[in-house]
């Protein structure tokens, strides 16, 4: 059914969806982020094309190679961290794409604020008030 769908309203999901979401290619290459308004971490039009080497600090692109490297040759399925951010927990998972060969195609970051799921206690149904 995908071929429905347009880039646009793809672009569009992506944005509504409650994180953040930025894709690196087969070569390391960003490729493309979600412009969500309420993004925890601002990209700007320029990160499209740069590696993503060059939009981490010197000292942690050895871990951004290690993560890469462990998603790309299938010893992860996911990485994953979480941080304390000007009073809030974020949490940034890191999954390899695949196409339906298996071949690796590109690492997909998603980023959430979390903070607001960690106080969740007991259930809400669908239907009820509240």
């Amino acid at each position: 059914m995908l071929e429905k769908l347009s880039v646009g309203t793809l672009e569009a999901i992506f944005d509504t969806l409650p994180v953040d979401l930025t894709f690196v290619d087969e070569t390391d290459t960003v490729s493309y982020y979600s412009r969500g308004e309420k993004r925890i971490f601002k990209r700007s039009p320029a990160v499209i094309g740069k590696k993503v080497q060059n939009c981490h600090p010197q000292q942690s692109v050895h871990k951004v190679n290690q993560v890469v490297s462990n998603l790309k040759s299938g010893k992860s399925d996911v990485a994953a961290f979480w941080i304390d951010l000007k009073g809030r927990k974020v949490y940034i998972r890191y999954f390899p794409v695949r196409d339906k060969a298996g071949n690796y195609l590109g690492t997909l970051e998603v980023t959430q604020d979390i903070t607001d799921l960690q106080k969740i206690t007991g259930e809400k149904r669908l239907l009820d008030e509240g």
